[in-house]
């Protein structure tokens, strides 16, 4: 007969191996690396379309986002922030900003963050969301996109030296 240390270290063992196989498999199709695309006329075009299909609705037309964005409303969640230069989106690398539209706020972040944004996953195919994201990069000015490039290769390096 098992005692009871046992039994809880191989309970333990099979949980921890379950939750990175689930893991694995939630992120495994998740691109291992995202470039948006915002010099591309074609793709920003593209996502200039899908932006104001799926995205415009909460963030504005005009990328200027709901009203007092950084404060929580009476449900306790977070606006829709814009995506212009007044907002944070370009504080984000490309990856970053992929995954929290892909998979939303709450999956992405985790916890209790509590956001009305949901994942596009589903609805939008990869190539969709880098279009949108990357025609609200086009609409930034050029020094803001110099910044996020240079943003975006050093995460590339950091990535790379793990």
């Amino acid at each position: 007969m098992m005692d009871i240390k046992t039994v809880l270290v191989a309970i333990s063992t099979i949980l921890l191996i379950a939750g990175i196989a689930t893991g694995v498999f939630i992120w495994s199709d998740r691109p291992t690396s995202v470039s948006l695309r915002p010099y591309d006329a074609k793709t920003a075009a593209m996502g200039k379309r899908i932006y104001t299909e799926n995205c415009a609705s909460c963030h504005g037309i005009n990328l200027k986002g709901q009203p007092n964005w950084t404060d929580r409303n009476s449900a306790g969640k977070l606006p829709a922030p814009p995506h212009d230069p007044s907002g944070h989106t370009w504080h984000h690398g490309d990856k970053i900003l992929f995954d929290l539209t892909k998979f939303g706020t709450a999956k992405f972040i985790g916890g209790d963050y509590k956001s009305d944004m949901l994942p596009f996953e589903g609805v939008l195919s990869d190539e969709e969301i880098i279009a949108a994201l990357s025609y609200i990069k086009s609409t930034w000015p050029k020094e803001m996109q110099k910044r996020h490039d240079l943003l975006n290769e050093s995460l590339r390096q950091q990535e790379a030296q793990n």
